[in-house]
Parts: C-alpha cells; sequence; structure tokens
C-alpha cells in the first residue's frame, strides 16, 4: 500500500474518532499520523485544528491553520478560521488582519464582513461597527445574518426602535428565524409591552416547545402581569426541559412564596421554597436573588 493511500486511510480512522465516536485522543492520533504521511493533507489540518480549538488548545489550532495557508494561501475559510482561532486568544488585531485577508480573497464574502464588524465592535467602535454591518447588508440584501447582527447591536445598545426594526425585517425575510422571534420578545419585556411579549414567545414555542429559556421568559412576562398560577406552570415547563437553571428556580421559588403566603401556611411548601434555594445556591453561591429570598424566609419566619 502506498503511503498516499495510507494517508487516506488514517485520515478515515482520524474522521471516525473525531466526529462519530467522539474519542478526541484518538483523533488526534490518526490525523497526525495522516500528516506523516502526507505532509499536504490539508483537510487532516483543517480537522486537527478544530479538534484543538474544542479543546481550547489555540497555540495547536494556530499551527494548524497556518499550514493550511501555507498550502492553500486563497483558501478563504482557512482565514476565517484563524482569524476565530486568534479571537478567542484576545488577539483582536491578529483576527481582523485574518478577516480582512478572507475579504480580499473575496470581496463579496458576508461572513469576513460580519466577522470584521464584530471585531470592531469588541474594540468598541460602536459607530464603525453599524457601517460594517450596513456593508454586508448592501452587498447582499437577501442575507439574513447582518441584519440579525446588526438588530442585536442595536439591542446591546439600548437602540430599541431601531433593533426592533432590524429584528422585523428579519423576520419579514426568515419567520422562522427563532432567535430574532425570541429577542423581540425580551425586548418587548424592556418596553413593557407584555401582551406583545406573551405573542412573541408563543411564537417562539411554535417553533421549538422546548425552548426552555422561552418557557422562563414567558413565566417572567406572566409574573409582571400578576398571572402567577401561568407563570408558575411557564416556569415548571421550563425546569422540566432544563433543571439547571437557576434563573427559573428563583422565578419559581418567588412565585411559590407568594402562594405560600397568600394560604397562610403550609409545612410543606416552605420547604420546597427553602429547598428549591439552596440547589440554586449549591450551583451558584453567589446568586444574590436566591440570597436576598432565602433572607426574608428567615427574617418572617415563614
Amino acid at each position: 500500500m502506498n503511503k498516499e493511500n495510507s494517508a487516506r486511510e488514517w485520515f478515515a480512522k482520524g474522521y471516525r474518532y473525531d466526529i462519530v465516536e467522539i474519542q478526541p485522543d484518538k483523533a488526534i492520533e490518526a490525523y497526525k499520523e495522516c500528516i506523516k504521511l502526507d505532509s499536504t493533507f490539508t483537510n487532516a489540518y483543517v480537522n486537527l485544528g478544530f479538534v484543538y480549538l474544542q479543546r481550547e488548545d489555540y497555540d495547536e489550532a494556530v499551527e494548524c491553520f497556518q499550514r493550511v495557508i501555507e498550502l492553500e494561501p486563497d483558501n478563504l475559510e482557512a482565514h476565517n478560521n484563524m482569524g476565530y482561532i486568534y479571537e478567542r486568544m484576545d488577539r483582536l488585531g491578529s483576527a481582523k488582519q485574518m478577516y480582512e485577508r478572507a475579504l480580499e480573497l473575496n470581496q463579496e464574502s458576508i461572513e469576513a464582513m460580519i466577522n470584521i464588524a464584530h471585531i470592531v465592535d469588541l474594540e468598541g467602535d460602536y459607530q464603525g461597527a453599524v457601517q460594517q454591518y450596513k456593508r454586508a447588508i448592501e452587498a447582499d440584501p437577501d442575507a439574513v445574518s447582518p441584519s440579525f447582527c446588526l438588530a442585536v447591536l442595536y439591542d446591546r445598545h439600548d437602540m430599541f426602535d431601531e433593533a426592533m426594526r432590524e429584528y422585523q425585517d428579519v423576520l419579514d425575510r426568515d419567520p422562522s428565524h427563532i432567535k430574532a422571534v425570541f429577542n423581540m420578545g425580551n425586548l418587548s419585556i424592556q418596553l413593557g409591552n407584555y401582551e406583545k411579549a406573551v405573542e412573541l414567545f408563543e411564537s417562539v414555542l411554535a417553533l421549538n416547545p422546548d425552548h426552555a429559556d422561552a418557557w422562563n421568559n414567558l413565566g417572567s412576562v406572566y409574573e409582571n402581569m400578576r398571572l402567577y398560577e401561568k407563570a408558575g406552570t411557564a416556569y415548571q415547563r421550563s425546569l422540566s426541559l432544563n433543571h439547571s437553571q437557576e434563573d427559573a428556580h428563583v422565578n419559581l421559588a418567588r412565585i411559590q412564596y407568594l402562594q405560600y403566603c397568600s394560604e397562610e401556611g403550609d409545612s410543606s411548601k416552605r420547604e420546597e421554597i427553602i429547598s428549591r434555594l439552596r440547589f440554586v445556591l449549591s450551583i451558584n453561591p453567589r446568586n444574590k436573588r436566591a440570597q436576598k429570598l432565602l433572607k426574608e424566609l428567615a427574617e418572617e419566619g415563614v
């Protein structure tokens, strides 16, 4: 068997360990054997780089993608991947250089434009990031990602009208864009438009009935509307999908506390509330909301 065939066999083994059996150590060994037999096997470097990236071994990942770029200087994805690794390493300048090089390779690359905008935002240049996202939108008016990213940017900077407009623009083109619907629901809560928030979170749940965060946030809306029974049901549904959610546990404990007070005492309910709050603090001892509610229980002698 010649070296080329042996290299392909080792790559196939690495792929199996990497993707099918999820054994990263064996995947690394197999990809390295492939590279020993064929030092130009680009896909082996790419896959090996991603294994290292998942392990947060960034130096090794950088070496892999540097080799890919040496072998294929015009490989757009390799430059974007290298930029992402540098971004994870907080080397924003190097990341930006890689993304800019990717854009030089393809001046219509929406991915590269979005990546550059993200770095500009991380550098603290809000207006520059806005312009970069708008550039991406102009380059491909049918692309949804630039509009969604711009909406998130506006949202984070409390530009509510602008954020709503961009989220709606996303939904006009992709009505099933669940993240846009979810974010609009959160924004509606901030604006005090609870009925709209309920409508939006129900839309999220119509798309994905197992969306734990949407159930939790829907519970918060019902709580703000003083619909405590509905709120408790939503929180319980959220926890049935993801039992480790701190917020949902504290939210449910607060609803149970209100019900306990109105029912004038039920020792089993009291113990359930305390147990729930202690569970939260076992996950995160610094959870101030849990600490506060537990203190209120103690001080009131409930």
